[in-house]
């Protein structure tokens, strides 16, 4: 009895996690939704943008300005995005794991590191480095739907960094959102900006060729450049974003159906030790009345 009572109590605590681990991957099923929105709208933004400077490319020599300027890389920035909770499945595991990567090559190289990082599970692990990485900046409580206002500090230290020759070369560790079972750890270069990335394949309209910049293309291209970085660096951002709450998804999902397996393991396990008991009792019973007979 006491070992059926066991397993019974087992039984009701594993149904309880269920519960939570349902609930889990139903909110984050409702975060990835809008998560992917977002994602989807900011992409749009950012090819108006790359069509733009396409055709400023054309009219004056965008490698000349300060942020296409390509240096010997003897220092770099890292802006790492992780999470500030778990229960999120390899996410947080597979971009340090690609970080640590970087670090490793870095140091065959003798370039220095730094890294701003976002996201509690990130600077915890990072923060013990400090003898191989300068932590430059830590940004935790991480909006689920981030806005370019809250990547504007992220980005001018960035800037400030790659501009004042401190670092010459600016990358953002992400978490790419390909699909709903599919994130990949990516490494995307933000500084010095990639101009021939950046405006191969683009077709520019119709609308923009007949347009006229003032007060001069060179002008407008001082403007818009480093507004497309930060575009960039955001999308970035909300591509994170969209991979967390997916891989948390899938966690809470392969959690919740391992529940399930183990709740049918138990209720076995509980009816034939329910049945073993009920066994030997009648087997007790029949040996008494044989005795007194």
């Amino acid at each position: 009895m006491a070992n059926t009572q066991a397993i019974k109590r087992r039984i009701t605590s594993v149904k309880s996690t269920k519960q939570i681990t349902k609930a889990m991957e139903l909110v984050a099923v409702s975060k990835l939704r809008r998560a992917q929105e977002a994602s989807n709208k900011s992409r749009a933004f950012k090819n108006s943008a790359r069509e733009i400077l396409a055709r400023l490319s054309q009219l004056t020599d965008a490698k000349k300005f300060e942020l296409y300027t390509e240096r010997t890389v003897k220092s770099r920035l890292y802006i790492v995005f992780t999470s500030d909770r778990g229960l999120a499945g390899a996410y947080n595991t597979n971009i340090l794991k690609k970080f640590f990567g970087e670090l490793k090559q870095n140091q065959e190289n003798g370039i220095e590191t730094k890294a701003i990082v976002v996201g509690r599970k990130g600077s915890q692990v990072i923060a013990r480095l400090k003898d191989e990485v300068e932590l430059v900046g830590v940004y935790e409580d991480w909006p689920t739907y981030p806005t370019t206002h809250d990547l504007q500090a992220i980005f001018s230290s960035a800037l400030s960094h790659f501009k004042g020759g401190e670092v010459d070369r600016v990358d953002a560790l992400f978490t790419d959102y390909k699909s709903s079972i599919e994130q990949v750890a990516t490494v995307g270069q933000i500084l010095p900006a990639n101009l021939t990335e950046e405006i191969e394949g683009v077709l520019v309209g119709k609308d923009i060729n007949d347009s006229e910049f003032e007060p001069s293309p060179q002008a407008v291209l001082e403007q818009i450049v480093p507004r497309l970085v930060e575009i960039q660096l955001y999308q970035f951002a909300l591509e994170a974003s969209a991979s967390e709450q997916s891989m948390r998804m899938l966690a809470m999902k392969n959690a919740s159906d391992n529940a399930g397996d183990l709740i049918e393991d138990l209720t076995l396990e509980f009816n034939s030790a329910r049945q073993a008991a009920i066994t030997q009792e009648l087997a007790e019973i029949t040996g008494g009345a044989a005795a007194i007979s």
